[in-house]
């Protein structure tokens, strides 16, 4: 895409940038089906006129909007160049990341494509990427270090990229075996009350663990994997005692663990192993007075060399668009009410 200031309106700073589609691409890739694509761009940049003929694309506008306009179009093609269709989603996310950048609220040098095209691991026809830069950051940061927080809100890819990479980590044989555990603490319910055997009782806890799997493995290669102890899933508490040598280790849920269950995790680190601990402290179900393992360790480890801790926000939840604003209205509920990441702090309303 090429960008020449306008002839007629100079003054102004306005601009007219011109892009060329190849012909290889069709238009309905870049414009979207019913030029769904092309509404979200009108939409986000409402300060430039853009315009389609044939396989033709301009921009006229504000200057600085036209540019960016330019380098969203560059990006879109340099995805697509990679045959990984653009979604309306991906095209905001593009967008987001190309106005931080501008505005330099942006910390790094990754271009949205870089972001897009990052290939985790490919399963039954499907491949997993990071969505947004955070995302990315977070994966890498795994690839990196031999431990890693992934802290964030509900909806952010924290468990979901974790488990992706210790896939990929055991498909290309750097790690022996998968081990995935989480602490056996219920919202508002008590084990001993539920009915059937002890692994009838946990097994609910450890279900998101299982769903995981079965998107990202062969759902008939994981019993046998189960049974010959390449993948295991356990509630925390089977880690006490052990040592976990050559293993990709992903503690789920780690909000919910006490200060000593978090120590008692950590120190089972073996050789040639990686450890990735995930959690969201606004959710934490410990019964009141105890204090979160999560919360706390990063105060004690936060720059500890090969210790990396990646927090994702409301800008990188990948569900519906309506659970990022649901985790913003929280926050905002939490500092106006003065209540602490919305830990339970009982039946108090301070609204006066």
């Amino acid at each position: 895409m090429t960008q020449t200031p306008t002839a007629h309106t100079p003054a102004q700073g306005q601009s007219r940038a011109h892009f060329t589609v190849p012909a290889k691409h069709p238009m309905v890739t870049v414009l979207g089906s019913g030029d769904s694509l092309l509404r979200v761009i009108e939409k986000a940049f409402p300060a430039a006129d853009i315009h389609v003929r044939g396989n033709e694309i301009s921009a006229v506008g504000d200057a600085g909007e036209v540019a960016l306009v330019q380098r969203l179009f560059d990006e879109m093609m340099l995805v697509l160049r990679t045959g990984q269709p653009m979604t309306e989603d991906a095209v905001e996310r593009s967008i987001a990341m190309l106005r931080a950048s501008e505005n330099g609220t942006g910390d790094g040098e990754e271009t949205p494509a870089e972001v897009l095209t990052q290939n985790i691991l490919s399963s039954r026809g499907r491949t997993i990427r990071p969505k947004t830069l955070n995302q990315k950051r977070y994966v890498d940061a795994i690839d990196k270090h031999t431990v890693v927080f992934g802290i964030g809100p509900a909806g952010t890819g924290k468990t979901y990229l974790a488990m992706a990479k210790a896939v990929q980590a055991l498909q290309s044989k750097q790690v022996n075996r998968i081990i995935l555990t989480r602490p056996a603490v219920e919202a508002g319910e008590r084990l001993g009350f539920l009915p059937g055997t002890l692994y009838e009782k946990i097994d609910p806890y450890l279900r998101p663990l299982y769903d995981a799997l079965h998107d990202m493995l062969d759902p008939d290669s994981i019993p046998r994997l189960m049974a010959a102890g390449t993948i295991e899933v356990a509630p925390l508490a089977y880690m006490r005692g052990r040592t976990l040598n050559d293993a990709f280790i992903i503690l789920d849920e780690a909000q919910n663990t006490s200060p000593e269950q978090m120590k008692m995790f950590l120190t089972r680190l073996g050789f040639d192993s990686k450890i990735v601990i995930t959690g969201d402290v606004t959710q934490v179900d410990l019964p009141s007075g105890t204090k979160s393992g999560l919360r706390q360790v990063q105060d004690i480890l936060e720059g500890l060399d090969d210790v990396h801790f990646s927090r994702l926000t409301s800008q990188d939840v990948v569900r519906h668009k309506l659970v990022g604003r649901i985790v913003d209205a929280y926050e905002k509920y939490d500092s106006l009410n003065g209540t602490e990441n919305g830990a339970h702090t009982g039946a108090r309303d301070k609204r006066k």
